[in-house]
């Protein structure tokens, strides 16, 4: 059986390459049917964003990759309730669907995981 596998993004999209190498992780995992699990915690809520300008900064939009979790059996995709809450962002201006978790549920999700990357 496989083991379940939590990455925990905390880096806001535009701030170097771990917002990607987190999605990346977790479309490589998906595509090879592990039980793959997000949670978007600190700056990595603005990843979330749907308005996002990455060209601006001559970054690459993470959105398609974003899209694509589903597709690639990532389903289980979590925020942290007070992250947003932190940064102004409701859940509402999520660009895909995730469960809103506060700091209990946090810590009850990150021990159901066998393994956790944070990044």
């Amino acid at each position: 059986m496989s083991k379940s596998l939590l990455i925990i993004s905390r880096q806001a999209p535009w701030s170097g390459p771990s917002a990607r190498e987190a999605l990346d992780i977790a479309l490589a995992g998906g595509a090879f049917d592990l039980p793959v699990g997000m949670l978007f915690l600190d700056d990595g809520v603005f990843q979330l964003s749907g308005a996002q300008q990455p060209a601006s900064l001559q970054q690459k939009d993470l959105s398609a990759n974003l899209q694509a979790l589903p597709m690639f059996g990532v389903e289980a995709l979590y925020v942290s309730q007070r992250s947003l809450e932190e940064r102004g962002l409701h859940q509402s201006s999520s660009s895909l669907a995730v469960e809103l978790l506060n700091d209990t549920a946090l810590t009850a999700l990150i021990d159901r995981y066998d393994q956790v990357i944070t990044l």
